[in-house]
């Protein structure tokens, strides 16, 4: 994720509890990183667009791709 921010400019907030909307991350970016860890895993992530209506914080997107990466 902070990869992604940095190719933009901006950097990752050390707080997990920082609100996406707050620090620009759109699911644009979501999308980019997605993307990324399909490219180090060398595989496709699999998760359903319900279970991203849910996401809102940093942490929250660190949990997701850590459960998508542990399935």
């Amino acid at each position: 994720m902070g990869e992604v921010m940095t190719a933009q400019g901006r950097s990752l907030p050390a707080d997990d509890s920082a609100d996406l909307r707050t620090i620009g991350f759109r699911s644009l970016d979501f999308s980019e990183l997605a993307l990324r860890v399909e490219d180090e895993l060398g595989d496709e992530l699999n998760f359903d667009a319900p279970g991203l209506r849910r996401i809102s914080t940093v942490g929250d997107v660190l949990d997701f791709i850590e459960h998508l990466q542990s399935a």
